[in-house]
């Protein structure tokens, strides 16, 4: 009997030490292991679902659209049309013939109405963001103020500016009348100057957001820096130039991309403006391709139009992160 206990009693010690605070941990089962590995999945599947949905699924079904003569006719099945290959996308890009040559008039001026409008509300957005950081009584109503265009709805304030740029009772013929800058008759939303009234209101409602982005990124610069270059004797353009300017650099990278991406596909603001058809001047090219699918019919060449648009974006992103990237490592460095 001794003999036997004396074996069983060292196997409970062995067990008791194993389970000690220095034995290791006790495997978690399986399952909760596949469990803890698969939650952020399962999580994610609504929003990869909607994403399918919404994007990807039109976006693929618009590329099969562009291979084939979709029009009129067959837009009851438009499975049925025949395939044309790449006959959308050789007459989208024949610019000797009239369907390209009017797309590459709408790039050309989508390309300059972009540069005007993402040039024109960074300038107003950093220069009202560096203004309003120094504190002085009323800057909150001013912050508040210029945050009102980003917060209207895009259809009621571009309908406002429509009817103040009415041509008989307009507000803007009114004011310039009144100022004896023009005679009061003035076409705002014909001609050549839906050019500009188109510029005026992309910039009106754009620049609230660039001014939001960069009064956030100036609130990481520390104040130090300001107060150190000042005892230096550098000037406030000097600070700007030194200090502000390299420390908004990332914030400028991302706003800088988001704002053409908005403004180069920007399709409410001359829909809502000009109507189905906008006036050459202002011929923008989502507005133009939304004419050439629904104006013509032409189905297959307004989308052939759209992933050429499509492969535009992605190559000139592509670019500017690479470069905007590379500039980036190279200050770090």
């Amino acid at each position: 009997m001794t003999t036997t206990a004396a074996p069983e009693a060292g196997r409970r010690a062995v067990r008791k030490d194993k389970s000690g605070p220095g034995a290791p941990a006790p495997r978690a089962p399986r399952f909760g292991r596949l469990r803890q590995i698969g939650l952020p999945y399962l999580l994610l599947l609504p929003a990869l679902l909607l994403e399918l949905l919404v994007h990807l699924v039109p976006m693929v079904i618009g590329i099969v659209v562009s291979f084939k003569e979709l029009t009129q006719f067959y837009i009851r099945n438009w499975g049925s049309a025949p395939w044309a290959g790449l006959d959308n996308y050789s007459v989208s890009i024949d610019f000797n013939a009239p369907v390209g040559k009017a797309l590459l008039a709408s790039f050309v001026t989508t390309c300059l109405f972009t540069v005007l409008s993402v040039g024109l509300c960074w300038l107003l957005g950093v220069t009202a963001a560096i203004f309003l950081q120094e504190n002085f009584r009323g800057r909150g109503l001013l912050r508040t103020i210029f945050l009102v265009p980003y917060a209207l709805p895009v259809y009621a304030a571009v309908i406002t500016w429509a009817f103040m740029f009415q041509r008989d009772n307009g507000l803007v013929n009114g004011v310039l009348s009144d100022l004896g800058i023009t005679d009061g008759s003035s076409f705002w939303l014909i001609g050549d100057n839906a050019f500009v009234t188109l510029l005026v209101v992309s910039v009106w409602k754009g620049w609230p957001f660039a001014f939001l982005m960069l009064m956030a990124g100036l609130q990481n610069i520390p104040r130090d820096l300001y107060e150190a270059a000042a005892l230096d004797g550098a000037g406030i353009w000097q600070q700007i130039r030194k200090i502000t300017m390299p420390s908004l650099a990332p914030v400028n990278q991302v706003l800088v991309l988001v704002l053409f991406l908005w403004t180069f596909n920007d399709f409410n603001t001359p829909f809502v403006l000009f109507g189905k058809a906008a006036p050459e001047s202002a011929d923008l090219i989502s507005l133009h391709i939304y004419q050439s699918s629904f104006q013509t019919w032409n189905f297959g060449t307004g989308s052939a139009m759209s992933v050429l648009l499509l492969l535009f974006l992605l190559v000139v992103t592509g670019v500017y992160l690479a470069f905007t990237s590379r500039g980036s490592r190279g200050r770090k460095a």
